[in-house]
């Protein structure tokens, strides 16, 4: 199980991976596959990134089987954080 720093790291993570593929493809999701590979986050710890960040509005999920996220897209609410910490950044 990652520790509370990995999880947080995870969580930015996908955040961050999930706002640069929106804006660089123009498509609104990504594969848990892809962003697995990516990230290189085990699988347990994507699901477990993956649930937190739903239960705070800033994602939804399609599950697969199991606890495997199909894709994984930013909500309004996710884009505005994103947009927020992008402004801050300069």
């Amino acid at each position: 199980m990652a520790t509370l720093h990995e999880r947080k790291t995870y969580r930015e993570a996908i955040m961050k991976t999930l706002y640069e593929d929106m804006e660089g493809s123009g498509l609104p999701d990504v594969s848990g596959a892809k962003l697995r590979e990516d990230l290189a986050i085990p699988e347990q710890d994507l699901a477990a990134a993956c649930t937190y960040l739903v239960e705070e509005g800033l994602v939804t999920v399609r599950w697969a089987h199991g606890d495997t996220p199909a894709t994984v897209m930013l909500t309004h609410q996710g884009i505005r954080l994103m947009e927020a910490e992008e402004e801050d950044r300069g």
